[in-house]
């Protein structure tokens, strides 16, 4: 007769007996590498990025009047960004991030259990068995370099359910901190616990942590956590270059560009989301009420309850808190009688949106056939924009070379033609685009307002069929840029922008031969990059 005990592990042990591979080594004769967090450089020992970025935000107002997270050099030294194994740290605690049944198959779970060796498999089938969403649980090292792992479950993501994944996401970095301290750990190795395998974007995902890793170091009760190690893989490591200087700026510079680049939700005081309640207000007689009460916000003046803010009833009384502008609610811009819209004139509220499209669709033909027919010449002459062959799966590679747009030199009105008359008969179907970064210099940036109006004027074909958007040899300041207008305008192509550290990369998805580039771009990766440094697998 089979035991409750083995019934609940017996699935539990079979998923980590794959798991258990033994030791990793590092070659013939080479024992497992471990790495000390005194040979890691600490995050205020990195250089701070380039000044002078707030030109760029001119006549924009910051989304934060003062900096919400501070210049703090003592903060600054607790955090090391590390692109590494977490499995070879030797910290106090490293953190894995698992499934319900600590069992999950991926290279950051596998590299743990595999190291860590069978104890750690009989620990989890005997003493822990399972973990809840957001919840955390405690085990030895065993063979790790570590003293413990502390593993969480990170929540997965449904556009439907947003606010409880953030929740659930909070808690597991808040419930991995409030172990650490728990435990009275001094040096903590923090993987990134928001997966992609379960839908989550890694830039919400990377917001959360690091806000809430922000909030909790500012504690004095942290103060006892010496080290914090963000260890991430090449996925995630240019989207915390971009945004620790939001949360641990390295300088007065990075503190005042965080006001324009932070979101507008910092979520609270321990970095967990933050809702705004929503207060009903209930009365006898609804009608009578938002004709003769008087609105606090206003001056006593009596209105028809537009205004958000207290309401005074004037039979009672009693200060009442409306949070919902009463002719912005949903329920009151419900549709009336289409018919009668119709009959009167009127425009009718859904066909709004179907005027705007047309309207857009008209605009684009215009310029369409101003394109066709202008002399673009002094656009085409600059030779920043054309096309290069295709990729392998036969999609046209559309070449952009930063350094030769020059932007406060040529028309625009005339580059915006250009772009359409060279884009509009390959976009009708799948297409790529490779953006050269190489050598560009601050006359070479467009201003945000013109890109979000060639983004607007662009109709949905450009962005359907735009599968991917590689920008090579990209700087601190192209990473920044482009999370901020991908983020903020432009999200429908986000997922679709990769930065690639040198030419050579392009060759994964297109033949060597096919892609046709300036000398200057190919002479200044082999200086940077050397000679053959990349090979590409073979397609299969």
């Amino acid at each position: 007769m089979f035991s409750l005990q083995y019934l609940v592990s017996k699935p539990v042990e079979e998923g980590l007996m794959k798991l258990d591979m033994g030791p990793l080594g590092h070659g013939p004769g080479l024992g497992p590498r471990v790495v000390e967090v005194k040979s890691l450089t600490r995050w205020s020992q990195t250089p701070p990025a380039h000044g002078g970025l707030l030109a760029d935000y001119s006549g924009e107002l910051p989304a934060h009047k003062h900096c919400p997270f501070p210049y703090n050099p003592t903060l600054n030294h607790k955090v090391v960004l590390w692109n590494g194994d977490i499995s070879e740290l030797s910290l106090d605690a490293i953190v894995h991030s698992t499934n319900e049944s600590m069992s999950e198959r991926t290279p950051h779970s596998d590299r743990i259990h595999q190291r860590a060796g069978r104890g750690l498999r009989d620990e989890i089938i005997n003493e822990v068995i399972e973990c809840r969403t957001g919840g955390v649980r405690v085990t030895q090292g065993h063979n790790l370099p570590a003293r413990f792992i502390i593993h969480t479950v990170g929540p997965k993501y449904n556009i439907k359910y947003q606010t409880a994944a953030e929740n659930s996401l909070h808690m597991c970095y808040r419930n991995v901190l409030q172990k650490a301290k728990e435990l009275n750990l001094q040096s903590l190795g923090l993987c990134v616990i928001n997966s992609v395998r379960r839908n989550y974007p890694p830039d919400r995902g990377a917001h959360i942590a690091l806000r809430t890793l922000r909030r909790h170091l500012e504690l004095p009760s942290y103060s006892q956590l010496d080290a914090v190690v963000l260890a991430v893989d090449n996925v995630d490591l240019s989207i915390y270059e971009v945004l620790l200087p939001l949360y641990f700026p390295r300088s007065s510079a990075e503190e005042a560009q965080s006001r324009w680049l932070l979101p507008a939700d910092i979520g609270g005081s321990l970095g967990e989301p933050v809702l705004p309640d929503r207060q009903i207000r209930i009365i006898d007689n609804p009608h009578h009420a938002f004709t003769v009460d008087r609105c606090v916000g206003c001056g006593g003046s009596v209105h028809s309850g537009s205004c958000s803010d207290v309401y005074v009833d004037v039979r009672g009384g009693e200060a009442v808190s409306v949070s919902e502008h009463i002719g912005e609610h949903a329920f009151s811009q419900m549709q009336g009688d289409l018919d009668q819209q119709r009959l009167l004139g009127e425009r009718p509220t859904a066909d709004i949106e179907l005027v705007r499209q047309i309207q857009s669709k008209e605009r684009y033909e215009r310029l369409l056939r101003r394109a066709r027919t202008e002399d673009l010449s002094e656009v085409s002459g600059i030779g920043c924009l054309y096309q290069s062959g295709v990729d392998r799966f036969g999609r046209p590679v559309i070449v952009f070379v930063g350094k030769w747009f020059r932007f406060k030199e040529i028309d625009l009105d005339k580059a915006l033609l250009y772009l359409i008359y060279l884009l509009d008969p390959l976009v009708k179907s799948d297409y790529v685009i490779a953006y050269f970064h190489t050598l560009t210099s601050t006359a070479n940036y467009p201003s945000f307002q013109w890109l979000k109006e060639v983004y607007n004027i662009l109709p949905y074909k450009y962005k359907k069929n735009l599968k991917a958007c590689y920008v090579v040899h990209p700087t601190f300041w192209t990473k920044m840029m482009t999370w901020w207008f991908t983020t903020f305008m432009a999200p429908a192509i986000k997922h679709k922008v990769h930065s690639l550290p040198g030419v050579e990369y392009l060759y994964e998805i297109m033949s060597r031969d096919d892609l046709e580039i300036p000398a200057f771009i190919t002479e200044h990766d082999m200086t940077i990059n050397g000679l053959h440094y990349f090979h590409p697998m073979q397609p299969t």
